[in-house]
């Protein structure tokens, strides 16, 4: 039988990777992570570059993602009032996740698409 990680399997082990999923998961976190780390600052932005997100559910997610110390959030008082979302040095290793992540389902897709 062929492994696709670790021979042995531990409730410590099942137990990050279920934190990592709660923390990154859901439709729109990643979109997010990955439009901030391409440049997009500002909610409007952040927003502008990932189609069908409302503005709702990119509030809700930039909140998760700041309680979870993945991005920053840094209002600037100068008129008019400007806030900027910025990563973490402890979020910036996501850019690897995420990419490796975007040429698997490349991958995949081409996997589903050549059945």
């Amino acid at each position: 039988m062929e492994t696709c990680a670790k021979t042995e399997i531990n409730e410590k082990d099942i137990k990050a990777l279920q934190d990592t999923i709660y923390v990154i998961g859901g439709k729109w976190k990643l979109p997010i992570i990955y439009a901030i780390c391409n440049g997009n600052k500002r909610f409007k932005d952040i927003k502008n570059s990932i189609p069908g997100i409302t503005t709702r559910m990119l509030s809700r997610n930039l909140k998760e993602l700041e309680d979870n110390k993945l991005i920053t959030r840094k209002v600037y008082t100068d008129y008019p009032v400007t806030v900027e979302y910025t990563f973490t040095e402890y979020a910036k290793e996501y850019g690897t996740l995420i990419n490796q992540m975007i040429e698997w389902g490349k991958k995949h897709r081409k996997v589903l698409v050549e059945r």
